[in-house]
């Protein structure tokens, strides 16, 4: 879906809400040789957000808008990314819902990670549900955004078992381990020749 111009790495928004341990993934994958993707900056909702320390750690641009005016300040973010060259999004634990608006500007340049085995379990609390309607599997998904909530086209998924004595927090923390490869493996696969 996204175009791509010679053999230059993608230029790379991430944004975040929490600890970003999926964007300190990206950063260290967006160093290798055999990325396509180089992170130019991060966007959080949160100023916050633990994960903005990896932004200092790898001199990566931060820019904090705090969601409480959505319409004007997805505005300034199309500027920002706009201004930056950005051609690609990844979204890492971004925890505020963009507007179709938005998402139509950046149509299929886009991407989310979801912790569950998508099309169940949209929205918060999957492992929660997952482990109270007796699922013998959970897993994550790498997918395109779309204007509905986490039902944009899949990439790629990853199954992860449940086990019985699983509770949302053991299950969450193996769940992520899997997120961190699927996301290197999803962008691999979108863009095979760099």
């Amino acid at each position: 879906m996204v175009k791509l111009i010679g053999s230059r790495k993608i230029r790379t928004a991430v944004f975040i809400s929490g600890t970003g341990s999926n964007f300190r993934n990206l950063l260290k994958f967006s160093t290798l040789k055999k990325s396509p993707i180089k992170i130019i900056c991060v966007i959080s909702n949160n100023s916050k957000a633990k994960g903005l320390k990896y932004a200092r750690n790898y001199k990566i641009k931060k820019i904090i808008l705090k969601f409480t005016d959505k319409k004007n300040d997805e505005k300034k973010i199309l500027l920002k990314l706009r201004k930056n060259k950005i051609n690609l999004i990844c979204l890492a634990g971004f925890m505020k819902i963009l507007s179709a608006n938005f998402i139509k500007r950046f149509n299929g340049k886009i991407l989310n990670i979801h912790p569950s085995l998508l099309p169940k379990y949209k929205g918060l609390d999957t492992h929660k549900r997952a482990i109270q309607n007796n699922e013998k599997f959970s897993g994550c998904s790498v997918h395109y955004v779309s204007a509905k909530l986490d039902s944009g086209k899949i990439i790629l998924q990853k199954k992860v078992k449940i086990f019985d004595k699983d509770t949302p927090k053991t299950l969450a923390k193996r769940v992520l381990k899997q997120e961190y490869i699927l996301y290197r493996k999803a962008l691999t696969k979108i863009f095979p020749n760099l």
